[in-house]
């Protein structure tokens, strides 16, 4: 099965920005559809972005026009570029390889990485 290792994340002042990583392997990267969802305490794991096998996109519209998600599968890496962060914006960010159903919801991917913190300093 497919492991996702993330990183990239850490604490950055309102109006900075950060580039999130996640690292792919033991699967079919290449034509793997992809999101990037974000939990902050005591919330819902809420959708962020979604990328699919040929780059078409998907943005939670919270973040769109601030986060761009891309991918490079010579890498088997999938990012999420946030600029103009807010504090609102501070959550565990996860990266989640698409199985089916809607790609809006958590339960429609498979696997998952570990998180990794983003903050956002007001």
């Amino acid at each position: 099965q497919v492991q996702l290792v993330e990183s990239g994340g850490g604490l950055v002042q309102a109006g900075g920005s950060l580039r999130l990583s996640c690292a792919a392997s033991g699967g079919t990267f290449s034509s793997s559809a992809m999101g990037w969802f974000r939990q902050a305490p005591g919330k819902e794991r809420d959708f962020v972005a979604f990328i699919n096998w040929s780059g078409v996109t998907y943005y939670a519209n919270s973040v769109k026009g601030r986060f761009t998600i891309s991918r490079d599968n010579a890498k088997n890496t999938v990012y999420l570029q946030m600029n103009s962060l807010k504090p609102e914006d501070t959550a565990v960010y996860y990266c989640a390889e698409y199985s089916r159903g809607s790609s809006f919801l958590s339960r429609s991917y498979d696997f998952w990485g570990q998180g990794t913190q983003v903050t956002v300093s007001s």
